[in-house]
């Protein structure tokens, strides 16, 4: 099986993205046969040769310096997290950062009491790669038709691109879309090996061409809080504020939406189109505890 050169993928496609105009060399008259810019150029501009330089592409070199990273995070215009992801990627390469064996992922009985203390506020435990953890019935709602997957499948960045309801729940598909991708990316190159990575990247590569598409841009971009639209089948429209908290280690977090105030009512009648299910020994109340395949 072929080594993988996640480096030598990721400095092409940030070369190939940038124009010799944005970093202040002279343009060309014509088509370029070489998208963005050449391996000569920017080897000049990082202060390389051009032979090591197609050497880190290639993968025959793998361990730049600190001083060589650095160089070309400058001349790739990288920002924070691009120049972050690059520094991951190098000592990956280099095999300096072998990953820790990682157990399965379990919601915290802390957060699994908190789901319930937080409603009608939907909110989900999700490990790095979108498993559902556990969910209040708010929280899994939110998401129109995941509940009809069997528990063990419930999976975010699954609903995002194979679930039929998924373009027309999310009010902004092609940037949650690109979002994920970006943060899974960010994810794999922290542990590269990691199963639970691995097998999520791979299923989606063959299951979606937008995935594909994505996967192949290289973007980088870890998950921030900010606002979601939900076009939800029951209750229509909601923006929602959405904030993510680690939870005990960086493999679970607590995933939170809380409405925008002109927002309330629709979120009430999506905790009133909820009917819980009923026993002796429950009460009437149900919260989805930790879910398991």
């Amino acid at each position: 099986m072929a080594q993988s050169n996640e480096l030598g993928d990721f400095l092409r496609a940030r070369r190939g993205r940038l124009r010799p105009e944005q970093v202040g060399l002279p343009g060309t008259v014509g088509r370029r046969r070489t998208p963005g810019l050449r391996r000569e150029e920017l080897a000049a501009l990082a202060g390389l040769s051009v032979d090591y330089y197609i050497r880190l592409e290639q993968g025959r070199e793998r361990n730049p310096s600190p001083a060589v990273v650095r160089a070309l995070a400058t001349a790739l215009r990288l920002d924070r997290d691009e120049t972050a992801h690059l520094h991951a990627l190098t000592h990956h390469a280099a095999g300096r950062r072998p990953s820790p064996p990682q157990a399965s992922p379990t919601a915290p009985p802390t957060a699994i009491a908190l789901l319930d203390r937080l409603r009608p506020w939907p909110a989900l435990v999700l490990a790095r790669n979108g498993d559902v953890l556990a969910a209040n019935p708010e929280g899994l709602a939110l998401y129109a038709g995941l509940d009809q997957w069997p528990a063990g499948e419930r999976n975010t960045l699954r609903y995002v691109f194979t679930h039929p309801a998924a373009r027309s729940v999310l009010g902004d598909w092609s940037g949650t879309a690109a979002t994920s991708v970006a943060n899974l990316r960010h994810r794999t190159a922290i542990d590269p090996d990691a199963p639970d990575l691995c097998a999520i990247r791979d299923e989606l590569t063959a299951a979606s061409e937008e995935f594909r598409l994505l996967w192949n841009r290289h973007d980088v971009r870890p998950r921030r809080s900010g606002a979601k639209t939900f076009h939800h089948p029951a209750v229509g429209d909601l923006v929602l504020s959405h904030q993510s908290w680690h939870l005990d280690d960086s493999s679970v977090r607590l995933s939170l939406y809380q409405p925008e105030p002109e927002h309330q009512d629709q979120l009430r009648l999506l905790a009133l189109s909820l009917a819980p299910s009923r026993s002796p020994d429950d009460g009437g109340h149900r919260t989805l505890g930790p879910i398991t395949p």
